[in-house]
């Protein structure tokens, strides 16, 4: 498994770079997001760890020229834990969101995390779901609202397609976050209100399917 680490600051890629090497990953560094966008042109990689703050290009905007060919994990750090930044690196579809300062054996169980959930084989059904306007497709993964596409991350897919299966029960969020992100997933409930928030987004008038249950989690609405 091969690993980018993109950072501005050297000793903090050499940090991660090292306990990288202690869990059995290659690593390649970048000191900037143009550089990682090049590097990802000539070469493979398993896993990006991406920071936020860089000089020249910004890990956003490097991450979304990246993923216009590249379909890559990425982890992305950042120094700021606003719910913005969060939100704004999920809608790109990244699949983690680490704030520093960070513990690197932490960083690496997350990475872990990540590469075994990737890894695993999406189980196919050929089943098409249509609630009113709303149409799921599982076998193609697509999803339209009212005749139009909508345009999910990866794990926005993954929790639609989870909360549809299983309509009309009410899921608490610890049974959300074990069976849609792994049992071994290290975020918090942020991350999974996060996720619903733009979920609804997407789903505009088909957004009130979505109850939440206070106290508890969300429920998927039958009708």
């Amino acid at each position: 498994m091969k690993l980018l680490i993109v950072d501005d600051e050297a000793r903090i890629r050499a940090l991660i770079a090292k306990y990288a090497a202690f869990e059995g990953y290659e690593t390649e560094e970048a000191e900037n997001g143009m550089q990682a966008i090049e590097m990802c042109r000539k070469n493979r990689y398993d896993l990006i760890i991406m920071d936020v703050m860089m000089p020249e290009l910004d890990g956003f905007s490097a991450v979304r020229e990246i993923r216009k060919n590249d379909p890559v994990p990425v982890i992305m750090l950042s120094a700021r834990g606003e719910e913005y930044d969060r939100i704004h690196g999920f809608e790109l579809g990244i699949d983690d969101y680490v704030v520093k300062p960070f513990s690197p054996k932490e960083l690496m169980m997350r990475v872990g995390a990540v590469l075994r959930r990737g890894g695993e084989t999406e189980k196919k059904t050929e089943e098409i779901v249509k609630i009113g306007g709303l149409t799921v497709d599982f076998t193609a993964r697509r999803v339209t609202v009212d005749g139009t596409e909508a345009d999910l991350s990866p794990k926005e897919y993954d929790l639609l397609f989870y909360m549809i299966r299983n309509r009309g029960i009410a899921l608490t969020r610890e049974k959300l976050i074990s069976d849609v992100w792994g049992y071994d997933f290290f975020g918090d409930d942020r991350t999974l209100d996060t996720h619903i928030k733009l979920l609804r987004k997407q789903l505009g008038p088909y957004a009130d399917k979505i109850t939440t249950l206070r106290g508890v989690g969300y429920r998927f609405e039958k009708e």
